[in-house]
This record gives structure tokens, C-alpha cells and sequence, in this order.
């Protein structure tokens, strides 16, 4: 039986896509009679059957090479595509991640939604991320990891745009759409342009033949620049990072998958084609100053911010940025540990404090505090996703994060500053926005503060446990570092990273004796970091400001050149007829007149010419 399971893997993305079809029938417009609420139940039972399938497939395949299956797409002369699956125990290790946190997810959204009748609709797109993204996970071409990365931008633009009755929503799903377009556009003329270089989609023959292969370096760089845009614009690395942000305007449980598994989609993408883009030094160095810069600014923006959602966001941006940091060193394996931990402790932050904002109707941090005596449970939540995202044994984030320090030690010492440096700052970022939430007084606004439903606790609680014992995961796994080969030198000061973050933290944020609000920056200085750098005022003051002269001079010249030329014609052409029906008589003189006339002007337009030259 496992065996057959294993056998017909492919089956895995179509149980969320079953699910996805039949949630349809319970919206709203259709049936009134059973209320919304079918559809969840519908969605977390196929749910649960993909996660079943996934662990039994991951358990019969666990140690064994990777087994490759491919069906023929389109035939065509001269062109063949195939979609080739890779069954792996990677591949189905992302695949039993992504069922179970969207297992977890469905579960928080029905307590989370349970007065909202958009249910269908929501658990629909639901369904249709959670097919996308296992069959991401097992696609072994580029062409169709490109096709999945489409319709995922297209669900994540629905479903931001959930309550599309709010202005702010319907801006923020657009400026995201718009902004991945940007990206999936450059993306494509590398997909399309690879083909004929390559001769191949396939992952795996793709790094066979960049390890054999002797490209032209402007070839090289352009390919590989263009694979590399899709990735950063996926994952919200500078300068394409501000959809992330704007992104958080929709519901709660869809920010558990998309502010974690789905902005991680780019940088499953550019694990698969790191060894193309190894092909050109000058990209190679622009993944790493890409990961770098949005890992330092990213993180030192969070700090600035009061919005819980947008803390989360940049944080998400800046761990990203250091798994383009991995990826531009060639540590691929690491990365993708690195990821595991990113969407485990991201998750669990999302879920913790998505109860705490339903429950008080805000989500400005200012306007939180004393929560710990009142929310114990979250509180533990929230502490221990935060911790997991730092360098703080024996928590999963010291092992990556050390792993990536110590293959720095020797080698980039700078990018080891970037680490550490960035380390520091989520440290600060995470203890800042806990001692905001949970230390302090009481306010107006967490006074009858209670835990949630018992719905929205248990999944959390369940992704606290998998994330407090994910190192214990990591070790059976044989993913864990030996410690002992490990620098000392690089482990005291990955620890000490995140000590002296979490240690400053602690001490303007939740010592009785540190005076709030907080205010050690000058007032220019603290807004230069809220405001993102002035990114977005930079953006309309250039990109947009340009687009939008150039948009009015390309209306201009419609409205004034073309559509006056088109105009100047029917005029000339009603003039003409309106002169010609005069000369209509039936008269034969009248016509033998117009004859010669014609003539004579045409036999004076020629000569004129001549005359000159013979003067």
C-alpha cells in the first residue's frame, strides 16, 4: 500500500485541488441552506489526507536515491516539454511541511473566520496554495515551476484582496500583484531564453550541463541576471520588497501561509537553479549584496515599527535575505535547513500573536501591554517562535545560523558581520515587540484580554511543540552540524549575536525601570527607519513619477498627433467630396475640363523641379 502511494505521488497536489473544487458550492451565492461553513470541513479533511499520503510516501522512500518520473506535456516539431517530477526526500519533506502547516492553518482559520461568509472562497484559495506549493516542491522543470509561481502570485492577489470592500485592501492586494509581476516578467525572458542555450528544463539535467558547460560572459550574466530577478521579487528582497508589507492587509490565517511558506517559493526556486546562476561571478556577487543589504535594512526597519504585521514582514524579509546569503556561498543544504526554520518559527509568530489581534481589535503595539498574566499560552508562543528565530541554543536557529557563520569564518568575514550584525538586530526586533506586547501595564485595549478559542490555541500550541523540538527533527534527520567540528571562536559569537540583541531588547522593553515609550534615536533618525528609508517616497518621486509623465506624453500624442492625423484626413476627404459634387453635372465639358486640369497640375508639378535644375 505505501509502496502504491509513493508510486503516484502526483496525486498528492490534486487532494488540496479536490478540496479547493468542492469548498465552490458553499458560498453564498450558491446555497444559503447549510451556511459557509462545510467548506472548511471540506478543505482540512483533504487536507489531512495530503499529509497522510505525504508521511507514508517520505517514510517508504526515506534513504533511498531520488526516483524521477516525467509525462509528455506537448509534442510539437521541434519542441518538447515534459513535466518532470522528482520523488525525493527532500521534496516530500516540504511537501509533509506545507499539508501540516496548512493543516494547522485551516484549523486556526475557522475559529479565526467563524463569523465571515466567505468561507468558501477563502478555503478555496486556500486549497489552490497549499496544490501550487506541493507541486513546486515535486517539480523537477523550470518552465512548470514558473507556470506554479504564476498562479500562486494570482492566489496571493485574491486572497489579500479578501475583504475587497476596504479600500486599503484592494490597494495592497494590487501594489503586490504588480510588484511580483515585476519580477515574473524578467523571470520568464530567463525561462524562455534558457531553453535554446540549455536544451533542457529539467533541474537536474540543468546542473549537469552548468557544470560542463563554457558560456560567453555577457550571455551568462544576462541569463542568470534575468533567473535571479524572480526569485528576490518572490521572496521581498530590496528593491522589490515592499508587497510583503502591503500584503498583510488580508486575513490572519492566509498570512500563516504566505508570510511564510509562500514567500519562501523564490528561494525554493533559486536553490534549484543556483547552479545556473553560478555561471556568472558578477550575478553570483549581486545575490549576495542583494541578501545582505535587505537582511541588514530589513531588520533594522522592524525595529521602527508599531504595526505587529509589519514587524512580521520585514523580519520575514531579512531572514530571507541571509538564505540568499547561503545560496551565494554555495551553502544550498544549509539554506534550505534554514528555510525549514524560517517557515516553523515565522509561523508560530503569526498564528501567537494573529489571537492576540482578533481578541483586542488592534494591532498597534503601542496600544498593547501587560498581556503575560492575561495570555500565558501565547505569551509562550510567541516567546519560543521568537527565540527559534535567533541564534539562541539549543533552539533550531542556532544550528543554521552557525553553520552559515562558520563556513564564513574563514573565507568573507564580512558577509560574517552581515550575519551577526542581523542576528542582533531580529534579536532586538522579536524581544522588542514581545515586551510591547506582553510586559508593561495593563491598557484600555488588553484590560478583558482572555485566550481565544480553543481552535485558535490548539494549533498554535501543536506548531510550538513541532518548533521547540525541531533540533530533536533536525538530529534524526542528520541535518544538525557536529558541533565539535565546529569553529568555537564562530559559536561564542553567533551566541553572543543574539544575546546582546535579545539582552538590549530586554532591557528597554521589558525592565520596570526603562522609561516608555522608548526613544534613544533622534525623531529624524527613528522616522528614517519607520518609514522604510523613504522607499516608497523614493519609488513615486522616480518609477512612478516616470511612468506616469511618460503615460501622459503617450496620451498626448494619441489624443493630439495620431488622432489628429486620423482627423486632418476625414476632413480633407469631406472637403474633397463636399468640393468634388459640384463638378458632378452631366455635362461632358465639365469632365473633359477637370481632365485637363488635372493634367496641367501635374505636368506643372513636374517641370517645376526641371525648370530649377536648368536655371
Amino acid at each position: 500500500m505505501i509502496q502504491t502511494l509513493s508510486q503516484n505521488i502526483w496525486l498528492i497536489p490534486c487532494y488540496a485541488l479536490l478540496g479547493a473544487l468542492l469548498a465552490l458550492p458553499w458560498s453564498p451565492g450558491i446555497t444559503r441552506q447549510t451556511g459557509p461553513r462545510p467548506a472548511g470541513y471540506v478543505n482540512v479533511l483533504m487536507t489531512a489526507v495530503t499529509l497522510v499520503h505525504s508521511l507514508l510516501a517520505l517514510l517508504e522512500i526515506w534513504g533511498q536515491p531520488a526516483r524521477n518520473a516525467s509525462f509528455l506535456w506537448l509534442d510539437t516539431p521541434g519542441l518538447q516539454i515534459s513535466l518532470d517530477l522528482e520523488v525525493s526526500t527532500i521534496a516530500l519533506g516540504a511537501c509533509v511541511t506545507i499539508a501540516a502547516l496548512n493543516l494547522l492553518a485551516q484549523i486556526y482559520a475557522i475559529a479565526y473566520l467563524e463569523m465571515d461568509w466567505g468561507w468558501a472562497r477563502f478555503f478555496s484559495l486556500m486549497g489552490l496554495f497549499e496544490a501550487g506549493m506541493c507541486f513546486l516542491a515535486l517539480c523537477n522543470s523550470l518552465f512548470f515551476s514558473y507556470v506554479i509561481l504564476e498562479i500562486l502570485t494570482l492566489g496571493t492577489y485574491l486572497i489579500v484582496g479578501f475583504w475587497f470592500n476596504q479600500s486599503l485592501v484592494v490597494t495592497g492586494a494590487r501594489d503586490a500583484f504588480l510588484t511580483k509581476r515585476v519580477g515574473d516578467l524578467i523571470l520568464l525572458m530567463g525561462v524562455v531564453a534558457l531553453l535554446p542555450i540549455a536544451g533542457t528544463w529539467n533541474f537536474t539535467d540543468l546542473a549537469l550541463w552548468a557544470s560542463t558547460v563554457e558560456l560567453d560572459p555577457t550571455t551568462a550574466t544576462l541569463l542568470a541576471a534575468a533567473l535571479l530577478a524572480g526569485p528576490i521579487a518572490k521572496c521581498a528582497q530590496f528593491p522589490l520588497h515592499l508587497w510583503l508589507d502591503e500584503a498583510m492587509e488580508g486575513p490572519y490565517p492566509a498570512t500563516i501561509l504566505r508570510n511564510t511558506l509562500v514567500v519562501s517559493t523564490g528561494a525554493w526556486l533559486l536553490v534549484e537553479i543556483a547552479p545556473v546562476i553560478a555561471l556568472s561571478p558578477l550575478v553570483l556577487k549581486a545575490t549576495i549584496v542583494t541578501g545582505a543589504a535587505t537582511a541588514i535594512g530589513a531588520s533594522t526597519i522592524s525595529i521602527a515599527q508599531v504595526d505587529v504585521k509589519r514587524v512580521l514582514s520585514y523580519l520575514a524579509s531579512a531572514y530571507l535575505g541571509l538564505v540568499f546569503v547561503a545560496v551565494g556561498v554555495g551553502a544550498t543544504q544549509t539554506a534550505l535547513v534554514m528555510l525549514l526554520v524560517f517557515v516553523m518559527s515565522m509561523a508560530l509568530l503569526v498564528m501567537a500573536t494573529g489571537g492576540i489581534v482578533l481578541n483586542n481589535i488592534s494591532q498597534d503595539l503601542t496600544q498593547l501591554g501587560g498581556l503575560w498574566a492575561r495570555r500565558p499560552i501565547s505569551g509562550m508562543c510567541v516567546a519560543i517562535g521568537a527565540l527559534s528565530l535567533v541564534a539562541l541554543p539549543p533552539l533550531g536557529g542556532f544550528w543554521v545560523m552557525v553553520e552559515l557563520a562558520d563556513r564564513l569564518w574563514q573565507t568573507q568575514p564580512v558577509l560574517l558581520g552581515v550575519v551577526l550584525v542581523t542576528n542582533a538586530a531580529i534579536g532586538l526586533s522579536v524581544m522588542r515587540m514581545f515586551g510591547l506586547m506582553f510586559g508593561g501595564t495593563v491598557s484600555e485595549w488588553t484590560r478583558r484580554s482572555a485566550e481565544g478559542l480553543w481552535l485558535l490555541v490548539l494549533p498554535t500550541t501543536i506548531l510550538a511543540g513541532l518548533t521547540l523540538h525541531l533540533p530533536m527533527f533536525l538530529g534524526a534527520w542528520g541535518l544538525l552540524p557536529d558541533l565539535s567540528a565546529l569553529s568555537s571562536g564562530v559559536t561564542a559569537v553567533v551566541f553572543w549575536s543574539s544575546a546582546i540583541g535579545l539582552g538590549v531588547g530586554g532591557l528597554l522593553y521589558l525592565s520596570p525601570t526603562a522609561s516608555q515609550p522608548v526613544e534613544i534615536l533622534p525623531t529624524p533618525v527613528r522616522n528614517f527607519f519607520a518609514k522604510d528609508f523613504y522607499t516608497p517616497q523614493i519609488y513615486r518621486s522616480s518609477v512612478v513619477l516616470l511612468v506616469d509623465r511618460f503615460s501622459k506624453f503617450v496620451d498626448w500624442l494619441d489624443r493630439y498627433i495620431v488622432d489628429g492625423a486620423v482627423t486632418l484626413v476625414g476632413v480633407a476627404t469631406v472637403f474633397g467630396g463636399e468640393s468634388l459634387k459640384y463638378n458632378t453635372s452631366g455635362r461632358s465639358q465639365f469632365y473633359v475640363f477637370s481632365i485637363v486640369a488635372s493634367i496641367a497640375v501635374l505636368m506643372l508639378a513636374i517641370a517645376l523641379p526641371l525648370l530649377r535644375l536648368a536655371g
